[in-house]
């Protein structure tokens, strides 16, 4: 085993007007200038003005991960608040008004606009997108249909996103609905190894119906840029221990798959139905919800499927030197998630009587405060 398997965290973040608790539609040049200068070559701009992203160096354990994210948290934060701004880490932003967003004007994300009009414009998401490394020996597609069916549990424990236009969406990942209006997202195409994938992404190119190879979006994907499988699945996590341990849960998982004499053999219409029926039961309730394990007739706790997976990957943590990753992932499950503290704070806030508009005000407090 490689315990230096190497790997790579994307977050996107809101910037939120500390006194009006809201998403600014506009942001002046200088904001945006000054955390580039600030976070340097690890900036990067995102669809929305007032929307920026963090990606990481190439990392090889976790320790060097929680460095660089909690110096990048703190250098943002450093850098917004003399502007009277903050930083807000989650997959949506509950006092945000999708409707007075101005696009970051550049030729990529003006593009995006204009092929996708509304559903671009309804799109003021931020995901948890992590990269781990793969062996150029190594089929990329076949790696990817050993982890997929576990991949709806990451998205139940990233949950962030339960509030969209001011309101509950009744979702624990409203952001995984929302990103289901977009072509090419959610669970990939079947595919049996890489050359059927390069074949589906040579055919949609030719004919026109996507740009670029990077132009599939799946919640899972192989990279067009970097020898990686890239988790996009995920909400954007206020808690930093919470970002590492999903992170370090995706390495486990690819680790695990990459040491398999034939990686993703057993991956079949049926498992694809499954994860299908996880990932909406996974964005509807969280890790709330009950799930499907192929092979069983009864549905599972995330508790009970969180058993079943250390015994499948259990050796493999011990190998990498992550044998506390079960744990961490249990202090998760059993804390709650993103979601569920969103909602105990606005209930709690309604319950002593506050509109529901001030309540979201506390809300977007507490996630500025974890962010931070």
């Amino acid at each position: 085993m490689n315990r230096q398997l190497k790997f790579g965290i994307e977050e996107e973040y809101f910037i939120t007007d500390r006194v009006t608790r809201q998403m600014p539609g506009t942001l002046a040049h200088a904001v945006s200038a000054k955390c580039k200068t600030e976070l340097g070559q690890s900036f990067a701009y995102e669809m929305f003005q007032a929307q920026i992203e963090v990606a990481s160096p190439v990392f090889t354990d976790l320790a060097q991960a929680a460095d660089f994210l909690a110096n990048a948290r703190g250098t943002l934060k450093h850098a917004l608040q003399s502007f009277d701004l903050g930083l807000l880490c989650a997959g949506s932003h509950p006092l945000a008004d999708w409707r007075i967003q101005h696009p970051t004007d550049q030729d990529h994300f003006q593009q995006l606009f204009s092929d996708f009009q509304h559903v671009a414009r309804r799109s003021l998401l931020s995901g948890l997108h992590v990269h781990v490394e793969i062996a150029h020996h190594l089929d990329r597609i076949q790696v990817m249909n050993e982890v997929l069916a576990w991949t709806p549990m990451l998205l139940a424990l990233s949950s962030s996103s339960p509030f969209w236009d001011g309101c509950d969406s009744g979702f624990a990942s409203y952001r995984q609905t929302a990103c289901d209006e977009w072509p090419r997202m959610g669970i990939p195409e079947f595919f049996e190894d890489e050359l059927a994938y390069e074949a589906y992404v040579g055919f949609l190119v030719s004919t026109g119906s996507m740009r670029t190879p990077s132009d599939c979006w799946w919640g899972v994907r192989p990279s067009a840029r970097f020898p990686t499988l890239e988790l996009r699945m995920t909400d954007a996590c206020p808690r930093l221990d919470d970002v590492l341990t999903i992170a370090c849960f995706f390495r486990l998982m690819i680790a695990y798959a990459i040491e398999q004499p034939h990686p993703g053999a057993t991956y079949s219409q049926q498992s694809r139905w499954i994860l299908m029926e996880n990932r909406w039961r996974a964005k509807r309730s969280g890790i709330h919800a009950s799930f499907l394990v192929e092979g069983y007739e009864r549905p599972f706790t995330i508790d009970q499927w969180l058993f079943l997976v250390e015994q499948i990957l259990g050796e493999t943590a011990r190998s990498l030197g992550v044998e506390d990753i079960f744990s961490r992932v249990r202090r998760m499950i059993h804390s709650g998630t993103s979601a569920d503290r969103q909602r105990s704070v606005y209930e709690s806030a309604t319950g002593r009587g506050l509109s529901a508009q001030a309540a979201l005000s506390q809300v977007v407090d507490q996630l500025l405060l974890e962010t931070a």
